[in-house]
């Protein structure tokens, strides 16, 4: 990507897990600057709200460009309202497709309570199987932690709280200090 290598690029751990008509979306917050903790407690997941829909997102990467594309997110939703598919696949298109928006770095997960969707700058807009979806550099010890949990009598947030725990144990760009938002499929 343009041969500069921003050190901070290895960082995070977001997991949503769909159970029991809810979607919960947790991430973690360590900020990393290469070996270096930089903050503790930083909020990588948002809840919006444009047009009234109510959605939580997640994020990995930088966290500008992660904000920027939450703005651009919003605008899209904003145009199809409850649409968060369509909104998603708009968003993915243009981050593809734009010569600026094609360098940030950033992975997003997005949720309504009914979708749940992971959004990717190549393009991709992937609805997960097993409904469980994960990001960051602790994303697959996440990910593979809530599936493993998946059949058992735990609730999505129980799951999600297991889940980080189990990252965060084995990720060094991953601490305990979570943020977690819960949607309703209402």
């Amino acid at each position: 990507m343009g041969g500069t290598e921003f050190p901070g690029w290895h960082g995070t751990t977001i997991i949503a897990v769909r159970k029991g008509g809810k979607v919960v979306v947790a991430g973690d917050g360590q900020v990393s600057l290469g070996p270096t903790v930089i903050k503790g407690s930083a909020r990588k997941v948002q809840r919006l709200a444009p047009g009234g829909l109510e959605v939580v997102a997640g994020f990995a990467g930088s966290t500008a460009d992660a904000f920027s594309l939450l703005e651009r997110l919003e605008a899209k939703l904003e145009a199809a309202p409850g649409q968060l598919a369509r909104a998603a696949v708009a968003l993915a298109k243009d981050w593809r497709t734009d010569k600026l928006l094609r360098r940030l770095e950033a992975m997003l997960i997005v949720t309504d309570g009914r979708e749940l969707l992971v959004i990717t700058g190549a393009g991709d807009v992937l609805e997960p199987e097993h409904d469980v979806a994960a990001i960051g550099s602790g994303g697959n010890y996440a990910l593979a932690a809530a599936r493993a949990l998946m059949d058992s009598d735990l609730d999505a947030e129980e799951i999600v709280r297991k889940a980080m725990a189990i990252a965060a144990d084995i990720c060094v760009y991953t601490n305990h200090n979570l943020t977690i938002e819960t949607v309703s499929a209402d």
